[in-house]
């Protein structure tokens, strides 16, 4: 796993994002998932720039299906921001860094 990208399961869901102290990232992928890997570099550049503002995540639905059941996850990679415990924002696919880091400042 890319320092500052946390991976997490369904048991620590609740508390690594729900609970954090901070805004989270959280990238729902799959090994075998061709786009998930593609936005997987641009995940761990931006978690290196902003890991003291923002925590970065990433699960594996594949092992955990309990939690992108519970948020209606139907495609990846999607990126999911949550701020004080709630869903800020989701994107569905690969997107621009640009897009993401937008999507940040505003949850900043």
């Amino acid at each position: 796993m890319a320092e500052g990208i946390i991976e997490i399961d369904d048991e620590g869901f609740d508390t690594e994002v729900l609970q954090a102290d901070k805004p989270v990232v959280v990238d729902f992928w799959a090994p075998w998932c061709g786009p998930c890997r593609a936005i997987g570099p641009l995940m761990e550049e931006i978690a290196v720039a902003l890991n003291d503002k923002v925590k970065f995540t990433k699960c594996n639905v594949d092992s955990n299906p309990v939690t992108p059941g519970k948020y209606s996850i139907r495609s990846i990679p999607t990126l999911m921001f949550f701020k004080d415990g709630n869903v800020f924002d989701q994107v569905i696919g690969i997107v621009a860094k640009s897009k993401i880091e937008d999507i940040i400042n505003k949850m900043l």
